[in-house]
């Protein structure tokens, strides 16, 4: 075995090495725009023209080893097969580079004594360069990111996610012994930075509540295991790994280096993206983001993993400012400031908080839905939507036309029956796991608002009616427009409403006591600004 001092004095030696290979490359005549380099711990990157060039550093930090040639050559093929998943455009391919450090040779060119290609003394990872203004994390600082631009994200991620294979239950991977060592790792860097005596007494709070999270979570980590939730995920999936690409939001840069970081359950995935937006301050978007992703998906049960989930990715980023801060000299204070904001996001995450229960009530056309949206992103909650379970009952998507079915009419009584049912299921679980939900139906029968009204009293939890009005000519002309656009999973017509309108039983006087009512016009921005039903729904909450 080699003596550790020789290792680390090999290590450097080919650190110094790899210098001078990228002192020629960014020499002026080497390639026909002289390269800007864009330095991390771990790598440099190489910016000319509309390519980039990525060299991994001789370095062996523990949780990564790039320490040898071979392990490079390796790590490069790994990051071109895992990102081109996502984004086969950016990621080309894996360039060999020969010939001396000081004199280098790009590429596969041939020794025309030996007739053989050089021998590789270093690989790179060749790229097509985008503008970073694009990345989302930039835009967002601009104000540039819109809801549609969430929106797409989220398909993004679903479509990714639900098209990856499966951990088999009994990998290591699916040990729940890795999550809970891997979120007590996070901790062990702070104390000696932490100064204060509140920001101490935070952070024992924090890991405790972690530890009681986790526990609570553990029969839930096995049964999604079991379920086939554990996938090879992309691992870093924070908005400073995702750029726009003609405007569709497309993640980069995956974790390539540690089989363990990618191979996780995608709740974990999608709570990276949710908590870096909860800590840019757009908690409308975060919401907005989870609950498209669950619509795609329908991963409900994930709720129940959640919690710990959002608090194990906020201390994540708190460790890694932490390392920086003892790395960086004048950068500390910036530093150690991120790290006391992800660790007062992390206990805000995993703070258990009092769910409620509500319902939407009104006819179709009336704008259920978009109150439903608005209420999602106001209050963190998580919707669950009639339309879009009553066809994933059925093996449809969201937007797909039940007619196609020849043998269903997923309209009939039954299946209206069937989707109630599970309706009632999905909210049991989301109230049990702590969050507040939102039933997105028209509930025109008095049977049906009871079932959940005393769902309610069982759990617990407070129980509101949201209901919403327009006038009878707006019903008409929005199912009209929505019947040829074909862009919501509502297929209600005009016939349907009209059916409807005879079957459809008004609110009791006990009910109004617990209803809220929505006006809608068609202004949305006027649905927003409704301060006092707003206000009135926030404090039936309490």
């Amino acid at each position: 075995m080699m003596p550790a001092q020789s290792f680390t004095a090999n290590i450097s030696l080919e650190l110094l090495r790899q210098q001078q290979l990228v002192d020629a490359l960014c020499a002026p005549g080497f390639f026909p725009h002289r390269p800007r380099i864009a330095e991390t711990h771990i790598s440099w990157v190489l910016l000319t023209g509309r390519d980039a060039y990525k060299i991994k550093k001789a370095v062996n930090l523990g949780f990564l080893d790039f320490s040898t040639l071979e392990l490079r050559r390796f790590y490069c093929s790994e990051e071109l097969r895992l990102n081109r998943r996502l984004a086969p455009e950016l990621y080309l391919d894996v360039v060999t580079i020969g010939g001396s450090p000081e004199e280098p040779v790009l590429g596969p060119v041939q020794d025309p004594v030996k007739n053989k290609e050089p021998a590789a003394i270093e690989y790179a990872v060749h790229m097509r360069r985008f503008a970073e203004s694009d990345m989302m994390d930039r835009m967002m600082a601009r104000g540039l990111i819109t809801p549609a631009h969430i929106d797409k994200l989220a398909a993004v991620i679903a479509d990714f996610h639900q098209a990856l294979p499966a951990a088999a239950a009994d990998s290591p991977h699916c040990a729940t012994s890795e999550i809970e060592k891997a979120a007590e790792q996070n901790f062990a860097p702070l104390p000696q930075m932490l100064g204060s005596p509140d920001e101490i007494e935070m952070l024992e709070t924090v890991r405790e509540t972690s530890v009681r999270e986790f526990a609570a979570c553990e029969p839930l980590f096995r049964q999604r295991a079991v379920a086939g939730c554990v996938r090879e995920c992309h691992g870093d999936l924070h908005l400073g790994n995702i750029v726009l690409l003609d405007d569709v939001p497309t993640p980069f840069d995956c974790i390539e280096f540690s089989t363990s970081l990618r191979w996780i359950d995608v709740i974990s995935e999608i709570s990276f993206t949710v908590m870096d937006l909860l800590r840019r301050g757009r908690p409308q978007l975060a919401w907005r983001l989870l609950n498209a992703y669950l619509q795609i998906t329908g991963d409900f049960s994930g709720v129940g993993v959640l919690r710990f989930y959002l608090g194990y990715r906020a201390m994540v980023r708190a460790k890694i400012a932490a390392i920086r801060a003892g790395q960086r000299g004048a950068r500390m204070k910036k530093e150690m400031k991120s790290c006391r904001g992800y660790l007062r996001l992390a206990n805000s995450c995993l703070t258990r908080r009092h769910p409620a229960l509500i319902v939407t009530h009104g006819l179709p056309g009336c704008g259920k839905s978009t109150v439903a949206q608005i209420a999602l992103e106001r209050l963190g909650a998580i919707r669950i939507r009639s339309d879009v379970e009553r066809k994933r009952l059925f093996g449809l998507a969201p937007l797909a036309d039940s007619k196609a079915l020849l043998d269903a009419d997923i309209y009939s009584e039954d299946a209206t029956r069937r989707t109630y049912v599970r309706l009632h299921e999905l909210a049991r679980g989301v109230i049990a796991a702590g969050y507040t939900v939102i039933v997105d139906a028209a509930f025109v029968l008095h049977a049906e608002r009871e079932n959940f009204r005393k769902l309610a009293q069982e759990l617990e939890v407070p129980f509101v009616i949201a209901s919403v009005q327009s006038d009878a000519a707006l019903l008409d002309e929005r199912l009209a427009l929505r019947s040829r656009l074909r862009t919501d999973p509502s297929e209600a017509d005009v016939a349907v409403l009209k059916k409807l309108q005879v079957f459809h039983e008004p609110l009791s006087g006990e009910e109004l006591n617990a209803a809220v009512t929505f006006l809608n016009n068609g202004d949305i921005d006027a649905l927003r600004s409704a301060d006092e039903a707003w206000k009135s729904l926030d404090a039936r909450l309490t």
